[in-house]
């Protein structure tokens, strides 16, 4: 599918973000001050930012406010509605802390869990998707609640908890590609079943369905090369795991802890985007996909 690239903005940072407050919601000793307003404001900014890009790439933004009123059968809408609540509660918990130095531990322990919420319902977005059977498996929640805790308790500064967590994140990135290249073929969906035709023998395409591109083969029928798609994941794994779990090991610095983010920031990024680009979605069949 074509990795446009607010998507991809929005599942990094807002699982970053939420994963951040998650930490932040359970810490037993929270940062107050103007320490707490960093990491809160932090973590606001990746959250709120990552939803915000998300309506980018809505075709009419204007009406994302009916994205609310579906919450018994979208996990669209229910991602909204999870985002409000946990922003909302975890933004009176920072306020105790920040203005008043109060430390409102069942507050802080429900925006944590909303959080983790969140991220599992925007995980669902996806995983619900028969059509696309890359995504169609129980792994891909895991993977974005791996990911945005990996990534949260990097942000938090927790190096013990991220080392074991960054560990965690890759090993279930690594399965759940393994997993996924053969979704496909396993889900006994080809050119027969896409077309409807599959009963009557076999099924092969006398000529494409148009002699131009469109809309579908724009946004569902996106091929990334094989190589490519190899080196990307490896360069993924580098970036969002090998190289913060190296500087992790040193002797800690602020330096090598920003740059030990940024990395794995940057690694996320690459993985996201093959999320998206390596989905493979069943309408291809009918358009001659293999």
């Amino acid at each position: 599918m074509h990795p446009a690239p607010s998507i991809i903005a929005f599942t990094t940072f807002s699982g970053l973000g939420f994963g951040l407050l998650f930490w932040l919601g359970i810490d037993p000793t929270p940062p107050s001050g103007w320490v707490g307003f960093v990491f809160f404001l932090i973590a606001y900014l990746m959250a709120v930012g990552g939803l915000l890009s998300s309506a980018l790439h809505l075709g009419h933004p204007e009406r994302a406010l009916k994205a609310f009123t579906q919450w018994r059968s979208s996990w669209l809408s229910r991602e909204a509605v999870c985002a409000v609540a946990t922003l909302t509660i975890i933004g009176v918990y920072a306020a105790c802390l920040v203005l008043g130095g109060w430390h409102v531990a069942p507050l802080g322990w429900l925006g944590a869990l909303l959080s983790l919420g969140t991220v599992f319902t925007t995980s669902m977005i996806y995983t619900q998707l028969k059509t696309v059977p890359r995504w169609n498996m129980p792994l891909t929640p895991a993977l974005f609640l791996a990911l945005s805790l990996a990534g949260g308790a990097l942000l938090a500064g927790r190096v013990t908890t991220a080392l074991v967590l960054l560990l965690l994140a890759g090993a279930v990135q690594v399965a759940w590609w393994c997993l996924g290249d053969r979704r496909l073929s396993q889900s006994g969906t080809d050119i027969g079943t896409a077309t409807g035709l599959g009963s009557r023998g076999a099924v092969r395409a006398f000529e494409p369905p148009h002699t131009g591109s469109n809309y579908l083969m724009r946004e569902m029928v996106f091929v990334v090369g094989r190589r490519h798609a190899l080196k990307l994941r490896a360069i993924a794994l580098i970036l969002m795991l090998v190289v913060p779990v190296a500087l992790l090991l040193l002797p800690f610095g602020h330096l090598l802890a920003l740059v030990a983010v940024l990395s794995h920031v940057a690694g996320v990024l690459v993985s996201r985007w093959l999320f998206f680009a390596e989905a493979e979605h069943v309408v291809g069949l009918y358009y001659g996909a293999r």
